[in-house]
C-alpha cells in the first residue's frame, strides 16, 4: 500500500496547479489582490543614495561627489588609518574567538570610550551607565527608546534646525514627538544666538534638548566657549535633559577635550541630567564596523546599576548583542599608549585636511571675484559646509558641471581634493554670480 505522502503529494500538486489556473484566467489585476502586501507604497528614495546613484552614472570625469559624509584622501580614497590597522593585526594574531558579547558589549571599550568622551578625571565615571551601540545612530534608537519609557507620556524632543536628516526619523520611531528650536542663521552662515537662546527659554519645564557636541551637521556651525556657556545657562533655567550626539569628536578640530568641552561642562555643574549618542565612524574610520556608545549620567553608583538594567532590557529584544570585532579594534586604539597617540595625531590630519580645503575654496572664490561673502566657509568647521546654495543652484551643478551635493546645499568638505578644489570654486561662482 502506498504511504500518505505517496497519496497526498500528487493531490497537492494538483490543488497548486488548478489554483495557479483560476488566477490565471481571473487575470493580472486578481494576482495583485491576492497579494498580501498590495497596499504597500512605494516609499522615497534616501537622499544621500540618490546623490551616490546619481554620480555612479555620471562618465564625466570631472564629477565629484559632495553628499558622502565619509573622509577621503586627498586622492579621493577611503582611507583606513594606519592605527587601526596595526590594531587589527594585533588582535588577528592573538587569534581569538568569537563568542557573544555581553548585552552592553566589551567592556574594554565602553570604558575606554567613557574616558573619551567624559574625560579620564571624570567624576562621572563612577556612575555611568554605558552600553555598546550600533554606532551612533543606533546610540540614538537606544536613546529615543528609553527617553520614550522614562521621560513621561510620549515626551517631545526638540531638535536644531537645521539638523541631521536621520535624526527625527530615529526618535520619531522611538516613540518620541518631534521638536525644534532655532539654530542656524541663513543671513550670516552662522548661529542665530539669540533666537536658539529664546527658543529654548520658552520650551516647556523639563524637555529633551537634542545638541550636537561639536562639528554641527549638517551647518558645520558650532558655538564658541562663551556661546557655550549661554546656552547650558538657558537649558539648567529650563530643567531640559541634555541630550548630547557625538559623532565627530577630534574630527572637528583635531583635538579630541576640545571638541568634548561643552559635554564635559555639561556635567561638571551637574545642573541637567546629561545622555550621550557617540560614534567612532568618523574619527577612526570604522564606518562598516558600526562602533557606539549610548550612556547616561547618573547620580550614585546605585542609580547606575538600576539604569544600566533598563538599559540591558531595551537592547535585548532590539538586537540582543553587539558586534565584537569593530569594538576589538577601538579598545586596542584606545588602551593602547603608542596607537593612541599615533590615531590621535592621524586625527589631527585629517581635520587639518578638511581645515585647508575650506581656506582653498574660500580663497578661491574671492580670486575669482565673487560679489558674495564666503567667509562662513572658514568659520564654519568639521566634515560639512552649509554653503549657502539655493536649490535651483544645485541642481545646476549637478546638470551643467557634474558636482553632487544635496539641495540644502550642504557640501562634504572630504570630497573636495588640491585637484578638483578650483573646478569647484569655478562651478560655484558660476551659478552664484547673477
Amino acid at each position: 500500500m502506498p504511504s500518505a505522502a505517496a497519496v497526498t503529494t500528487p493531490l497537492r500538486r494538483g490543488a497548486a496547479a488548478a489554483a495557479a489556473a483560476v488566477a490565471r484566467a481571473r487575470g493580472p489585476a486578481s494576482a495583485r489582490a491576492l497579494s498580501a502586501w498590495a497596499q504597500v507604497e512605494m516609499g522615497p528614495p534616501d537622499a544621500i543614495l540618490g546623490i551616490t546613484e546619481a554620480f555612479r552614472r555620471d562618465t564625466d570625469p570631472r564629477k565629484m561627489n559632495l553628499g558622502v559624509g565619509a573622509y577621503r584622501t586627498d586622492e579621493g580614497k577611503p582611507y583606513v588609518l594606519s592605527a587601526v590597522k596595526k590594531a587589527e593585526a594585533a588582535l588577528l594574531a592573538q587569534n581569538l574567538d568569537k563568542e557573544y558579547l555581553p548585552i552592553t558589549g566589551l567592556a574594554k571599550f565602553t570604558a575606554a570610550a567613557a574616558e573619551l568622551a567624559y574625560g579620564a578625571d571624570s567624576p562621572a565615571l563612577g556612575r555611568l551607565a554605558t552600553t555598546q551601540s550600533i554606532s551612533g545612530t543606533g546610540a540614538l534608537r537606544i536613546g529615543g527608546a528609553f527617553l520614550a519609557r522614562f521621560r513621561g507620556s510620549q515626551p517631545t524632543v526638540y531638535l536644531p534646525t537645521p539638523t541631521w536628516g536621520n535624526h527625527a526619523a530615529v526618535f520619531r520611531d522611538s516613540g518620541l514627538k518631534i521638536g525644534s528650536y532655532r539654530y542656524y542663521d541663513p543671513a550670516t552662515g552662522g548661529l542665530n544666538l539669540g533666537a536658539m537662546l529664546e527658543d529654548l527659554r520658552a520650551l516647556p519645564k523639563g524637555s529633551i534638548v537634542l545638541l550636537h557636541a561639536c562639528a554641527h551637521n549638517p551647518t558645520g556651525v558650532d558655538p564658541t566657549p562663551a556661546q557655550w556657556r549661554e546656552i547650558q545657562s538657558a537649558v539648567e533655567e529650563g530643567q531640559h535633559l541634555a541630550f548630547f550626539d557625538m559623532a565627530y569628536q577630534g574630527f572637528a578640530t583635531g583635538d579630541a577635550d576640545r571638541d568634548a568641552a561643552a559635554l564635559r561642562a555639561f556635567v561638571a555643574a551637574g545642573q541637567t541630567p546629561v545622555v550621550l549618542a557617540q560614534s567612532f565612524a568618523k574619527n577612526m574610520g570604522l564606518y562598516g564596523e558600526r562602533v557606539g556608545t549610548f550612556s547616561i549620567v547618573g547620580g550614585d553608583a546605585a542609580e547606575r546599576d538600576r539604569l544600566l538594567s533598563q538599559l540591558k532590557i531595551l537592547v535585548r529584544p532590539m538586537y540582543s548583542n553587539p558586534s565584537i570585532h569593530g569594538a576589538r579594534i577601538a579598545a586596542e586604539v584606545l588602551t593602547n599608549a603608542p596607537l593612541r597617540s599615533e590615531w590621535l595625531g592621524e586625527v589631527r590630519l585629517m581635520a587639518d585636511r578638511i581645515i585647508g580645503m575650506r581656506a582653498a575654496l574660500r580663497s578661491r572664490l574671492e580670486q575669482l571675484g565673487s560679489a558674495r561673502s564666503w567667509a562662513h566657509i572658514t568659520d564654519q568647521i568639521g566634515m560639512f559646509c552649509y554653503t549657502g546654495l539655493k536649490p535651483e543652484q544645485v541642481d545646476r551643478l549637478a546638470r551643467d558641471f557634474h558636482i553632487y551635493l544635496t539641495r540644502d546645499g550642504r557640501v562634504s568638505m572630504a570630497g573636495i581634493s588640491s585637484t578638483n578644489v578650483g573646478y569647484l570654486a569655478e562651478a560655484i561662482h558660476a551659478v552664484t554670480k547673477d
